[in-house]
């Protein structure tokens, strides 16, 4: 979740011209004056609940309740705090209802502020949870104790293969390790593949499989309605991270991209995210998107173009964020490697430029 200087989100920015209309004023108004939006009924049947995010810039996940004949269904859950369980608890009954009332947690990706309330949600009203099955694989790898030490040993291993210091990539391997206390450990109940309809009465829901962030993630189209829930996919004004690590596939930045450019066909009329604000004009976030990256893959071009034989690490310090290279926290300095790497491999892909493998692998043009 990095920053970049022209545009603050989770991934690098883009001076392409980026304009969408907000679908919800108030939501617009509380993302720019930093407040908690409210509980808001986004159609008849429909809630978008902010549940808070602890020490984090994006603040609050957006969790949609959907009205069923026995009670509702929820799009995503937030992460496994106290503060977000009263917050989602408080949501509902605003709505209506009460967490014993949820019937189904569809969770777009299995990141902890999507994924980390879904068990004890799970554990009070026997809800069925739904997960893309590239996603649910990686459950227990990334959440389970004794996995999570190997998880970071491979992620040292990467690290250091990119270049990193021995010490700050020590640094940066374990600096993820605090999460597991923010999930609820639960496997899903259901593997939700692409185009499945979910079969939620009175909902035309299907699942539109959009790897990159993760490689599992799903968005859900409902046709009728014309509404997307985008999950982190697509945000109003920040990119996802899309990055390489030792969970991720091996070319993500080029799924995203894919993915894109396919939820590009989607008939849709609003867009329901996770984070920010719902708005208007998918095509066109989708066109600035893919614009952004291929300005940012355009930089990283330069850069090792600059200094041929550098290193992932030394490329991503070159680059322009949105603040001093040093003030960056550390477990966003190992998003940022990632980041670029994911961008590296692109490249690669493309034949714009090539890699020498070692520790550290060695990057040139193509034609040097």
């Amino acid at each position: 979740m990095v920053e970049n200087a022209k545009n603050a989100g989770k991934g690098a920015g883009s001076g392409a011209r980026n304009a969408v209309t907000p679908a919800s004023p108030r939501q617009h108004e509380a993302w720019i004056s930093g407040a908690l939006p409210e509980v808001e009924r986004v159609r008849p049947g429909l809630w978008s609940i902010p549940v808070p995010i602890p020490i984090n810039p994006l603040r609050y996940v957006l969790v949609y309740a959907l009205e069923l004949p026995d009670g509702v269904a929820i799009i995503d859950a937030g992460w496994n705090t106290e503060e977000a369980y009263q917050a989602l608890e408080a949501g509902l009954r605003t709505a209506g209802y009460a967490i014993t009332d949820v019937k189904a947690v569809l969770v777009t990706h299995m990141h902890p502020d999507h994924y980390g309330l879904a068990g004890r949600i799970r554990e009070t009203s026997g809800a069925w949870i739904g997960l893309h099955p590239a996603d649910a694989r990686l459950i227990h790898d990334r959440y389970e104790k004794d996995a999570m030490e190997k998880l970071a040993e491979e992620q040292l291993h990467l690290l250091v293969r990119c270049g990193v210091p021995q010490m700050t990539a020590q640094e940066l391997a374990e600096a993820s390790m605090m999460i597991r206390s923010f999930v609820s450990m639960a496997m899903p109940d259901r593997l939700i593949e692409h185009d499945e309809r979910i079969g939620l009465p009175g909902w035309d829901l299907r699942a539109v499989w959009t790897p990159g962030h993760s490689p599992g993630h799903l968005c859900f189209a409902d046709p009728e309605r014309r509404l997307l829930f985008s999950g982190d996919h697509v945000l109003a004004r920040i990119t996802p991270n899309v990055a390489v690590h030792p969970q991720s596939a091996p070319n993500p930045l080029a799924d995203y991209l894919d993915a894109l450019r396919a939820l590009d066909a989607l008939d849709v009329e609003e867009v329901l995210p996770a984070h920010e604000y719902r708005f208007r004009e998918l095509s066109g976030r989708i066109a600035y998107l893919i614009e952004h990256h291929e300005e940012r893959l355009a930089e990283v071009a330069d850069a090792v173009a600059a200094a041929p034989g550098t290193t992932c690490w030394d490329v991503t310090t070159r680059l322009t964020w949105s603040r001093p290279w040093e003030e960056i926290p550390t477990f966003m300095q190992r998003a940022a490697n990632n980041e670029t790497l994911a961008h590296l491999v692109l490249l690669e892909s493309r034949g714009r430029i090539t890699r020498t493998p070692g520790e550290p692998d060695l990057w040139y043009p193509a034609d040097s």
